[in-house]
């Protein structure tokens, strides 16, 4: 069976996918503040990484858990649901098939108890 890593473009493909996520992230109003004193580049590169890890590609996350990279952020529901929609925006706009995206989605859905409220 072809990974969901294969299937989103390999890292290549991801990279694309999570600079799109984070240029949806600076432009949305709910989220923006998040990354107001961010490294841009940091961001996304830490994005692809966590994407391309969690997809099934090569272990090349070093960053935190999901817990503790949100503890203490305060993250309400609302929030969560604009990333999701903004990783669908994203997943939309780098040409992602139906299942991928779908399998996507119920991934980032499935970190929500250590996002939200943590």
């Amino acid at each position: 069976m072809v990974s969901l890593y294969e299937r989103l473009g390999g890292s290549d493909g991801i990279r694309a996918i999570a600079g799109d996520l984070v240029d949806l992230h600076l432009r949305n109003p709910r989220i923006a503040p998040r990354y107001a004193a961010s490294d841009v580049a940091r961001v996304k590169e830490a994005a692809a990484s966590f994407f391309i890890t969690g997809s099934g590609g090569p272990s090349v996350y070093q960053g935190k858990d999901m817990l503790s990279a949100h503890r203490g952020m305060n993250i309400d529901e609302a929030e969560f649901v604009a990333v999701l929609d903004d990783a669908l925006e994203a997943l939309d706009n780098n040409g992602v098939g139906q299942r991928e995206k779908e399998e996507v989605l119920y991934i980032l859905y499935s970190m929500k108890s250590d996002i939200v409220r943590v």
